[in-house]
């Protein structure tokens, strides 16, 4: 790391300089948590180059199949919304 070189907090994600002991925002430092061999503990980021990496495992956990019940309910009101507007064209009433 050199001297021009900053790292994000990983407690509060404000920009550190290198070699400060402490982070300017939220005051965590090496007992707290991190170290400059430590910077990024703590942040569940995961190296893509490390041993052990499955993308296919994280892109399946992060990514697909995330829709919660209240999407589900929005989208079918939605679509029950939009059906009832064509009857009703189709039929005249509106």
């Amino acid at each position: 790391m050199s001297l021009d070189d900053s790292f994000i907090c990983p407690v509060c994600g404000a920009d550190v300089p290198a070699k400060t002991l402490a982070c300017p925002e939220c005051g965590a430092d090496e007992n707290t948590g991190w170290s400059d061999k430590t910077i990024y503990d703590g942040t569940g980021i995961v190296d893509p180059d490390e041993d052990g990496f499955d993308y296919e495992d994280w892109r399946r956990r992060e990514v697909e199949g995330k829709r919660s019940g209240r999407q589900w309910l929005i989208g079918i009101v939605a679509l029950l919304v939009v059906v009832v507007l064509v009857w009703l064209t189709l039929a005249g009433l509106w």
